[in-house]
C-alpha cells in the first residue's frame, strides 16, 4: 500500500465523494480505510469488469479478502488516492476478516487434498464408460444407460470447473488451465471464461435480483414478487418484462421447474456460445473456441454411432434430464434463501452471503455428489477454500452467524425441493392473480412459513 512521505498531509476522502465515482470511466472502491482508483484496471481485473462495477464507490474490503491471496495487497499502492475518511469496521467484518487470517495461517486456502486428481480419475471412468457402451454394446439399454453416465460426467466435470475457477486446483498454473479447458470447455461444452464471469458476479451480488444472473431466469421463473415490476438486469443490461407471456409461464412454474431443469443446459451452451463470439473481453479467446469445438467434435460424433434415431434421442434425453440435476442443486441454495433489489453493498456483504444461501444437510460420504456446494454458506464467504475444507470450518462459520444473529440456513436435500417447489408456488399464485397486491418478498416469506 503507498506511504504517504513524512509531514505530508494525508488526504481523507468522505463517503459521499467516494460514491460519486462509480461508472466504468471513474470508479474508485475503498478497502480498509483506503480509497483506490482502479479505473484503469477495470479491463485488466481477473475477475471481470462486473465485480468492481458492482462495488464501485463502496468499501470492498470483506469482498477483497474473500477473493484475494495476501499477495494481492501489495499491488494496491499504485492505485492509492487518499484515505477514507470516518472509515470503521463492523463487528461481524471484524470476526470474519479474522477467521480469513486464521485460515490463511493455517494453510487452508493452499492444502487442496487430492480432490482434483479423484476427480479426473472419476470423470475419466465415466467417459470411457459411456463410449465402451455406445460401441461395444447393441443393447439399447445399455445405450441409454450410457446417456444417463454422460450426463453424470457433465456434473462431475462441472464440480471441477467450478473448483478451478475459484481457485487453482493443481499448483502449476499451465496445468491448472489445461484442467480448466478439459473440463468445462472440452468435456462439457461450457466456456470456462463465460462461467467465471457469470459466476464472480453471482458471489458478488448474491441473491440481488437485478444483478445476480443466477435468479434471472425471466420469462420462465420468479422467485420473488418483485419481478412483477419489470426489473432491469445489470447483467444483462435488458429489461426483464412481466408481460402476459411471462405472466402465464410463471404462473405454472411449480410444474414446469422440474421439467425446464433437463434442458437447462441448452441455455448454458447458448449463453456459452454467444459470449465467445461476442465484442466482449475474452482473455484467451482462442483457447476458449477451441475447447468448446472439441465439445461439439465429440458429443454428436459419439451421438452419431448408436444404430438407429431413436436410441439418439434416447441417449441425449438421458444425458440431459440426469445433468439437469446439477441444475436443481444450483437453485435450491439460493431460490429459497432471503432476496433484495439494488446493488451489493461492501459494508454488509457478510450478512448478504449468509441471508441469500441454504446449505444442504448430507452425511460426509455424500460430499463428493454436491461437489461441496452443500456447504454453500461456507463456500459464499470462503470462496477461494477448497471443498475438501468445507465441512471442517462449517461449525465456525455457523459459530460467528449465531454469535452476530445471522441466519444460518441448512435443510435437507428433499427438504430444500419442497421449499423451493413451495416458493415458485406460492410466485405462481400470485402472477395468476392481477388484481390483488402482491406480498414484498415471497421467498422470505415461504422460507419463515415452511423453512
Amino acid at each position: 500500500m503507498a506511504v504517504e512521505g513524512e509531514g505530508e498531509k494525508k488526504r481523507y476522502i468522505t463517503v459521499e465523494e467516494l460514491r460519486k465515482h462509480t461508472t466504468a470511466t471513474d470508479l474508485w472502491i475503498s478497502i480498509q480505510g483506503g480509497v483506490y482508483d482502479v479505473t484503469d484496471w477495470v479491463k485488466d481485473h481477473p475477475g471481470g469488469d462486473l465485480p468492481l462495477l458492482n462495488l464501485a464507490g463502496e468499501d470492498a474490503t470483506d469482498a477483497f479478502v474473500a477473493y484475494h491471496p495476501a499477495s494481492a495487497w501489495a499491488h494496491l499502492g499504485r492505485f492509492f488516492v487518499g484515505h477514507l475518511d470516518g472509515y470503521c469496521v463492523t463487528d461481524v467484518s471484524r470476526d470474519y476478516r479474522r477467521l480469513v487470517v486464521e485460515f490463511s495461517k493455517s494453510g487452508l486456502f493452499d492444502e487442496k487434498g487430492r480432490v482434483a486428481l479423484f476427480a479426473f480419475c472419476f470423470m475419466l471412468f465415466l467417459f470411457v464408460t459411456a463410449v465402451s457402451g455406445v460401441l461395444l454394446s447393441a443393447s439399447a439399454l445399455v445405450h441409454a444407460l450410457c446417456g444417463g453416465i454422460t450426463g453424470f460426467l457433465w456434473i462431475q466435470s462441472g464440480w471441477i470447473g467450478h473448483d478451478s475457477g475459484h481457485y487453482q486446483i493443481v499448483r502449476n498454473p499451465q496445468l491448472h488451465r489445461i484442467g480448466q479447458i478439459i473440463s468445462g470447455n472440452c468435456l462439457t461444452g461450457l466456456s470456462i471464461a463465460w462461467w467465471k464471469r457469470n459466476h464472480n458476479v453471482h458471489h458478488i451480488a448474491c441473491n440481488s435480483l437485478d444483478f445476480d444472473p443466477d435468479l434471472q431466469h425471466m420469462p420462465l421463473f420468479a422467485v420473488s414478487s418483485k419481478f412483477f415490476a419489470s426489473l432491469t438486469s445489470f447483467f444483462y443490461d435488458r429489461k426483464m418484462k412481466f408481460d402476459a407471456v411471462a405472466r402465464f409461464l410463471v404462473s405454472y412454474q411449480h410444474w414446469t421447474f422440474y421439467p425446464v431443469m433437463c434442458f437447462a443446459r441448452f441455455n448454458l451452451l447458448a449463453q456459452s456460445m454467444n459470449m465467445l463470439l461476442s465484442k466482449k473481453h475474452v482473455p484467451n479467446r482462442w483457447q476458449e473456441i477451441t475447447g468448446v469445438a472439441v465439445f461439439w467434435i465429440w458429443y454428436p460424433l459419439l451421438v452419431s454411432c448408436l444404430p438407429n434415431w431413436g436410441e439418439r434421442v434416447t441417449f441425449v434425453l438421458a444425458s440431459l434430464a440426469v445433468s439437469g440435476l446439477q441444475h436443481v442443486q444450483f437453485c435450491l441454495s439460493h431460490f429459497s434463501a432471503s432476496v433484495y433489489v439494488g446493488p451489493p453493498k461492501g459494508n454488509d456483504w457478510f450478512e448478504k452471503q449468509t441471508m441469500g444461501t441454504l446449505d444442504i444437510s448430507c452425511s460426509p460420504w455424500m460430499d463428493w455428489f454436491h461437489g461441496g456446494l452443500q456447504f454453500q454458506v461456507e463456500h459464499h464467504v470462503f470462496p477461494r477454500l477448497p471443498r475438501c475444507h468445507l465441512r471442517k470450518i462449517s461449525p465456525l462459520v455457523r459459530e460467528l452467524c449465531k454469535k452476530h444473529n445471522l441466519p444460518y440456513n441448512i435443510a435437507s436435500f428433499w427438504e430444500a425441493n419442497a421449499m423451493t417447489v413451495r416458493t415458485l408456488r406460492a410466485a405462481a399464485m400470485q402472477a395468476r392473480d392481477s388484481a390483488n397486491p402482491v406480498p414484498k418478498n415471497l421467498v422470505w416469506e415461504a422460507v419463515n412459513t415452511h423453512g
